[in-house]
């Protein structure tokens, strides 16, 4: 599944008429991965979702609420909801958000939506391909997190791509999942700013290109039993889907089932 996110570029300004439909929530607990990469735990009256779907967060400025959806990182059915997210220069909600601490207020949308999860993925896929670029790694967590995927694939893999291992956030949580799922997990990270002593030194579509993924992750991507969610910077989402495409996989549609499905929430 194909989901595209996470700059400030998506924002609504949403106008004091317009202000329904939301619930305040307040900073549990703020987590500083670096100067560009925060989590926020929010507590709030939320934790009925599915692993993979997305809240609207917004902040009020100057009289009008400023607003973008953010991944649930967090598993369905743990109080609050968490977010992951990351600050882009100028951007007028992402540093008002890295801004926050514990204690002060955020607004939440009162529905939280999409399809990146894994109901929607279609029942013959036997290996999961989770492939993220910065922030997108938010959605696969809260997969992870949850029992479904474990019963249900053969082998997972997280492909998670960075420019430098400093931003490869989360990791204690993604050595927990791995140490809990030894046989059906790998955890593959592509780095382009630093040779890694573990993973992909280089492009997440160069890996797929040359053979290396599938050596690294000792799985084949088929047609018959791949499935692939992809979740971060569109070029990434776009050159990937463009390499399998090659490989003759194809955007999945409820009505024409393929192993790359998409969704934009913008």
């Amino acid at each position: 599944l194909v989901h595209a996110y996470n700059d400030d570029s998506f924002i609504e300004i949403i106008g004091e008429t317009s202000m329904a439909g939301w619930i305040r929530g307040q900073i549990r607990r703020k987590i500083i991965w670096n100067d560009t990469h925060f989590s926020l735990d929010i507590e709030c009256d939320r934790s009925d979702f599915v692993a993979g779907q997305f809240i609207r967060v917004g902040l009020d400025v100057d009289g009008e609420r400023l607003a973008r959806p953010y991944s649930c990182v967090n598993p369905p059915g743990k109080s609050g909801i968490e977010i992951f997210f990351n600050t882009v220069p100028e951007g007028p909600l992402s540093n008002r958000l890295a801004s926050l601490n514990e204690g002060e207020s955020i607004w939440l949308g009162d529905a939280i939506h999409g399809f990146l999860t894994l109901p929607q993925v279609p029942p013959e896929a036997k290996n999961l391909w989770l492939i993220a670029t910065g922030t997108g790694v938010g959605p696969f967590l809260s997969i992870l997190q949850t029992d479904e995927p474990w019963g249900r694939f053969n082998k997972i893999s997280l492909i998670y791509g960075l420019r430098h291992l400093s931003n490869f956030c989360y990791s204690e949580l993604i050595d927990d999942l791995k140490l809990k799922q030894p046989e059906k997990l790998n955890v593959i990270p592509c780095i382009t700013g630093e040779k890694p002593l573990n993973g992909y030194y280089g492009r997440v579509t160069e890996a797929i290109e040359n053979g290396k993924l599938e050596e690294i992750a000792n799985c084949k991507i088929t047609t018959d039993s791949s499935h692939f969610m992809l979740c971060g910077n569109q070029a990434m989402i776009k050159d990937v889907s463009a390499i399998l495409g090659e490989k003759g996989l194809t955007k999945h549609m409820r009505r024409d089932p393929g192993q790359i499905s998409s969704e934009k929430y913008h």
